[in-house]
């Protein structure tokens, strides 16, 4: 997996913070030196992962740091620009739309919301079929 630089980088001031306590600093001092609010509770369980990682910075990278944006504001200008010139599409049909021009799968709920933010939502109920 690609971590983000800070997420490297605070892994490593974690692994920092550990070596230090280990050799008898005090938790609180060295974590005001790094920067870092690390509790008790949180200090006991890096350690755990710490050891279990053979000790070694990469155990403590955290697996979850944000999401992968879906939708950029080109793809959002697109797709407001799509719908302003025919209002009859819906949702599943932009999505259709969305993925073919840019290659990117968005939920047709998510559009909605889009859409709904700048006003542009189609009215509620089922759309009329001839």
């Amino acid at each position: 997996m690609d971590y983000p630089p800070a997420v490297i980088a605070k892994a490593q001031q974690l692994a920092t913070l550990l070596q230090r306590v280990a050799a008898g600093e005090a938790c609180a001092a060295v974590c005001a030196d790094l920067g870092l609010a690390v509790s008790p509770t949180e200090l006991a369980r890096r350690q755990a992962k710490y050891a279990i990682g053979e000790q070694q910075w990469p155990a403590l990278l955290d697996g979850r740091f944000g999401h992968a944006q879906g939708v950029n504001s080109a793809m959002r200008e697109w797709l407001y620009e799509r719908k302003r010139q025919d209002v009859r599409l819906r949702a599943a049909a932009l999505a259709a739309a969305l993925e073919q021009a840019f290659g990117v799968r968005v939920a047709a709920g998510h559009i909605n919301y889009l859409l709904r933010k700048v006003g542009l939502s189609s009215p509620p109920g089922r759309p009329y079929k001839p």
